[in-house]
């Protein structure tokens, strides 16, 4: 059976509950489910709010490819990914991955591996609002997500 993922690039928030049981309802080859929420931080109270920019189209067409690559790779049986874009509030919803297959193994590598190539691929561009008002920066690149996405492609040989 032939699985395309669900992807979303949306202001509106999500329920956790109810995308699991989009992918997962009523399928009887499902042995596990592992999602991941990521969750914006008020950084020790400094932070207002996160805002998302994206490249529309763009960030869709990226996240799919990366999608199918997981649904290959770890032959996973549903795979949804959706992620917000404006102003975020810390404790809002940020991103959510939800991987699913015959066997945890490959649902918790989908994930992870949709998450570090997501991070490092896809066209987001995040700016940070102050609490105390202050116009905020654009936040940099990690070194450590390059890293995670790295052990990837050096799983599968590549440089």
């Amino acid at each position: 059976m032939a699985v395309t993922p669900t992807i979303r690039v949306q202001a509106d928030d999500f329920d956790v509950a109810a995308e699991i049981e989009a992918v997962a309802s009523g399928r009887t080859d499902i042995g596990a489910v592992v999602t991941f929420t990521g969750l914006c931080r008020d950084e020790n109270g400094r932070l207002s709010a996160l805002e998302l920019e994206h490249y529309p189209g763009m960030a869709e067409a990226e996240i799919s490819r990366i999608a199918n690559e997981a649904i290959a790779r770890f032959g996973l049986s549903g795979l949804t990914a959706i992620h917000r874009c404006g102003k975020i509030a810390p404790g809002g919803n940020i991103v959510l991955v939800v991987a699913a297959s015959s066997h945890r193994q490959a649902a918790f590598d989908g994930a992870n591996f949709l998450m570090d190539y997501l991070k490092t691929s896809a066209p987001f561009w995040k700016k940070e609002h102050a609490a105390s008002g202050q116009a905020g920066d654009w936040v940099a690149a990690r070194d450590a997500d390059d890293e995670a996405r790295l052990r990837w492609q050096k799983a599968r040989g590549e440089s």
